[in-house]
């Protein structure tokens, strides 16, 4: 290679350099910032991680705590006081939780008043408003008149959701407290006929349609 090739490449790189550092200068800063970024981005993400694990330990902490309570008055004051926070899931559970303390205590319409609160909760996820639903029912018993419980369980039967079967079978015993003997045995062989039906609630619909006198016929069916 001549020197004035040599020359003209070492001036060649010179100017390759200085375009480089001047492309640095101008834009450098967005490439820094952009590391920045992802940095900031992922210890933020690890942050959320474990400030969600640690919410999670400590909720779950105070609802054992508060199961270790022995008096059903207490154990649902103290329920009371927990916060499920921003999170619709774990406040359902706490509200179902505080009802069930409020029955073992013999506190009957404020576990109801729990209860419908949280069936009608647009927050809380569907499920639990359906299970809330049902227990409200269940809980008030005779209280409430056999065709006002029925109306109340027919939404959870339309649904087809999860507690469906078992609003059918709180909506056959309402029929038998009304007296409603024929319409109740329809009910139930409604659940007998449902290929979803669980084991011990097929039992249970068996057997109340054999007191009912029900025919060996619709059994089958």
């Amino acid at each position: 290679m001549s020197n004035q090739d040599s020359f003209i490449n070492e001036v060649s790189e010179e100017v390759r350099r200085d375009r480089l550092y001047a492309l640095y200068k101008k834009y450098g800063w967005i490439a820094l910032a952009f590391v920045i970024l992802v940095v900031a981005g992922a210890a933020f993400n690890e942050w959320r991680k474990a400030s969600i694990a640690a919410d999670a330990q400590a909720a779950g902490d105070a609802l054992l705590s508060a199961f270790e309570i022995s008096d059903p008055s207490g154990r649902a004051e103290t329920l009371a006081t927990l916060d499920g926070g921003e999170n619709p899931g774990r406040a359902a559970i706490l509200s179902l939780a505080e009802a069930g303390a409020l029955v073992e205590s013999g506190n009957i319409d404020g576990a109801v008043t729990i209860l419908e609160t949280l069936a009608i909760d647009p927050t809380a996820p569907r499920s639990y408003q359906d299970l809330a639903a049902l227990k409200s029912v269940i809980v008030a018993g005779s209280s409430v008149e056999p065709d006002a419980r029925i109306s109340r369980l027919n939404g959870l039967v339309q649904s087809g959701g999860p507690f469906a079967l078992l609003a059918l079978e709180q909506i056959a015993l309402a029929e038998i407290d009304a007296g409603r003997t024929e319409d109740a045995i329809e009910t139930l062989g409604e659940i007998l006929a449902d290929a979803q039906v669980s084991q011990d609630l097929r039992q249970r619909a068996s057997q109340l349609m054999v007191s009912l006198g029900a025919p060996l016929t619709a059994l089958a069916q």
